[in-house]
């Protein structure tokens, strides 16, 4: 009997744990993040490196203190991709990252999917925002666009 009763509190406190970890992960360490004046959407000109504040409407985001990978945010802008082709530095490599489920504005493999067919176009926001990182801004034909952090060349 006092076998059984081990084993059941060990399974008991392992499921527990998974539970604090898989809710750790997806609830606990995201806030929403803040867009305030000097925390704007930006984009980095093709000439120069400071980084300037677009027009950005219904921007909604998360940001994470844990992690610096794990902003994502969610936005429109009237600015065409020709205007911002011809104005801002197109990201190299982009590679949207997945954001919990529960931020369901940001769906990482249709950006990444409308990236790789040339639908959408990826915009370096600012380079090294924390080291090794760079936000990323894709915008679609329609004016959604979409922005998240991801490694840069440096850290690969």
């Amino acid at each position: 009997m006092n076998g059984k009763l081990l084993v059941g509190g060990i399974v008991l406190s392992a499921l527990a744990a998974g539970a604090v970890m898989w809710w750790a992960q997806l609830y606990a360490y995201y806030e929403e993040a803040s867009f305030a004046p000097g925390e704007e959407i930006r984009l980095t000109p093709i000439l120069g490196d400071a980084p300037e504040a677009i027009v950005a409407n219904e921007v909604t985001g998360i940001d994470s203190g844990s992690s610096p990978l794990r902003f994502r945010a969610c936005f429109t802008t009237p600015l065409s991709q020709a205007m911002l082709t011809e104005t801002y530095r197109v990201y190299p490599d982009p590679t949207p990252l997945n954001a919990p489920p529960w931020f369901d504005c940001f769906d990482a493999e249709r950006i990444d999917m409308a990236l790789q067919k040339g639908e959408a176009i990826a915009f370096l926001s600012e380079h090294d925002i924390a080291p090794g990182v760079d936000r990323v801004v894709a915008v679609f034909p329609d004016g959604h666009a979409f922005a998240w952090h991801q490694l840069n060349a440096e850290e690969q």
